[in-house]
């Protein structure tokens, strides 16, 4: 029985250093090894007036560290784009640029995916707490404004993935509305 018990104490402790390793330091490095690539995506935006939530489809290309642009293709099709710190929206014939460098609210919004990718451990810390749990092959890291002005627009970030992908984004919003972004990686040849 003590052997048992001490064998089992002795294989918990060897798998100790192992988990121990995967912190958020951990995941930004792997997130930063990442440089980028194409994927689909689906979004489901649950809005307290609709009965249903609202489904767009469509493809993203991410050019660390600062270069993201979401094609939506349904239900109507628009182009957002991220460079840096400008924001262009093109919908039907009408566009739009939007500095964010002049909006610190909204470019602390738009760096929680951008931190992400890239692996930006100190630009989400400028407005976030982290907090991650899992582990390489399977990880949840949470992000919380520490800004009031943040935190009047979002409650909680929650970037979930595996390795140094990102597949999942879901963003609770202050009045309780949601959006959840899943991403399916596509293979470039």
């Amino acid at each position: 029985m003590i052997k048992r018990l001490l064998g089992g104490l002795f294989i918990c402790a060897l798998a100790l250093p192992a988990s121990a390793a995967f912190d958020v330091g951990q995941l930004m490095s792997d997130l930063a090894k990442h440089k980028g690539g194409k994927a689909k995506f689906v979004e489901k935006k649950y809005i307290s007036l609709l009965d249903k939530p609202v489904v767009s489809t469509g493809e993203m290309t991410y050019t660390a560290p600062d270069r993201l642009e979401k094609r939506t293709l349904t239900p109507k099709v628009e182009t957002l784009l991220l460079d840096k710190d400008i924001l262009s929206i093109e919908r039907e014939k009408q566009k739009l640029s939007i500095n964010l460098a002049n909006q610190p609210e909204a470019l602390a919004f738009v760096d929680s995916i951008r931190g992400t990718l890239a692996g930006n451990r100190a630009a989400l810390e400028k407005n976030y707490a982290l907090y991650l749990s899992g582990n390489s092959d399977k990880w949840v890291l949470t992000l919380l404004p520490s800004e009031q002005k943040i935190a009047a627009m979002v409650q909680r970030i929650t970037v979930s993935g595996s390795k140094n992908q990102v597949r999942n984004i879901e963003y609770l919003q202050a009045d309780g509305d949601r959006s959840v972004l899943s991403i399916d990686p596509i293979e470039t040849q």
